[in-house]
């Protein structure tokens, strides 16, 4: 009875939430498992297949979204946090929006995306059959700490998720070591050449594991990925089970995955590396991957992944949250020839992190280059992101608390397109103006 009255309430939470037109990505789960504290034990037992987990610093809400998509498009029905609520009201908030009213699950696959600290105390109550990690940065280090703490997180989830596959990436040391584990089950894939030009950014995970010692490479791509190994041990990256190479990069992207060459309408060389999670973990879940491109063709990216608004000029919104990720998004801005605007905005909200320093390990002055028109830069942290460019003496254009006012100046410019890069909590709101000023546009035109 405790279920059922939980499972109502949540659904009840979400009528108000529509309502009221409020997101409630997490607080039907909050009310329910006031309830029913043990609401998600039975998940394994009412899901059809196989229960799908995604965790790592970056990538993962794009990852777990385009499993589901894939899933989706073979006919199946599938459970899945996509806003990207990750901690354990937010699977569970999946898991009411998914039941019935008399609590049935009519799902074949839960494709979830897990916060990497929540991920033992969801473990506790769902077992999953595959678990994909894409890569582990310094993240939030108010609430992480340093990646070895992160680490420790996921070996004891690890190790409360008996008889899961591992789904790895090769390239990162730190995440490739999970497939050292006793018992442990691991397919490895890696782009197995190199595509990216060096760059000076920070390899977080350098130190090898096993001893300690400053790890190697024989060629590098980003952060600390790329071909490692230990020169004072027998640590280095493991033989990928699904080689990746022949990497184009541009729009669209393509790449082969064991010799078959797929084409998609992706951006950004992290993307490779994540659509490639997506295609080893359909592997491991037993399913055909011979139609993979066109498995993809229906996903759309959720909120701030390169998201693009049609004003009088193309405006995209690019999320990231940490050194590696916004490293990352700036070579793929700069990938683009375009005149471009590019606007800033780093807020230090608890869904950020406090600690801030970490903009000092981004390459922000790369932002400013012959095809830059204007520089802006707002956010909560405005001040601390302009002395960043200050240091490395570079022009801040607009300054401003003001996203709406520097978003409409960037559009007022001769530039082709404006990239508007922000950190989660700026997002929303971000994209909330943005999709506001794209209405008015198209209603005038």
């Amino acid at each position: 009875m405790k279920r059922l009255l939980a499972i109502w309430l949540g659904k009840l939470v979400f009528l108000v939430g529509k309502i009221t037109k409020r997101q409630t990505s997490s607080a039907p789960g909050e009310l329910a498992l006031k309830v029913c504290p043990s609401l998600i034990s039975d998940m394994n037992r009412r899901i059809g297949k196989k229960v799908i987990v995604t965790c790592g610093t970056n990538g993962k809400t794009t990852t777990n979204n385009v499993i589901c998509t894939a899933l989706e498009a073979k006919g199946y029905t599938v459970m899945c946090n996509r806003i990207g609520a990750n901690m354990l009201s937010g699977v569970v908030t999946a898991y009411i929006e998914s039941a019935t009213l008399s609590g049935k699950i009519n799902a074949d696959y839960a494709c979830l995306e897990i916060d990497e600290a929540y991920a033992k105390i969801i473990f506790k109550q769902i077992k999953p059959d595959v678990m994909v990690i894409t890569n582990l940065f310094r993240d939030q280090l108010d609430r992480y700490g340093e990646l070895d703490g992160t680490v420790n997180l996921i070996n004891s989830a690890i190790d409360l998720a008996d008889g899961v596959t591992l789904v790895l990436n090769a390239d990162d040391p730190v995440c490739a070591q999970f497939g050292m584990k006793e018992g442990v089950k691991a397919l490895y894939y890696g782009v197995s050449e190199k595509v990216l030009e060096d760059e000076d950014n920070a390899k977080e995970g350098r130190f090898c594991p096993v001893c300690g010692s400053a790890l190697s490479y024989n060629y590098h791509h980003y952060s600390q990925l790329g071909d490692f190994f230990c020169p004072d041990c027998a640590y280095k990256r493991p033989e990928p089970h699904y080689v990746i190479n022949n990497v184009k990069l541009g729009v669209p992207i393509s790449f082969a995955i064991n010799g078959e060459q797929y084409t998609v309408n992706y951006k950004g060389f992290y993307n490779i590396l994540n659509l490639s999670a997506v295609y080893v973990a359909l592997c491991a879940a037993g399913e055909t991957v011979e139609n993979f491109a066109d498995l993809l063709s229906a996903y759309k990216p959720p909120s701030g992944r390169m998201q693009e608004f049609k004003l009088n000029k193309p405006v995209v919104l690019s999320l990231s949250k940490n050194p590696a990720g916004f490293n990352q998004a700036i070579t793929t801005v700069n990938s683009d020839t375009r005149k471009k605007d590019v606007i800033l905005a780093i807020n230090d909200g608890a869904g950020d992190g406090r600690d801030v320093s970490w903009i000092w390990d981004v390459n922000f002055p790369k932002l400013r280059n012959e095809n830059t028109v204007t520089l802006s830069v707002t956010g909560i942290r405005r001040y601390d992101t302009a002395l960043r460019f200050k240091y490395s003496d570079i022009e801040v254009d607009v300054l401003t608390d003001n996203m709406r006012e520097a978003i409409t100046k960037a559009l007022d410019t001769d530039s082709e397109i404006v990239y508007v890069m922000v950190n989660y909590t700026a997002m929303y709101g971000t994209e909330a103006i943005l999709k506001e000023l794209e209405r008015g546009y198209n209603d005038e035109n």
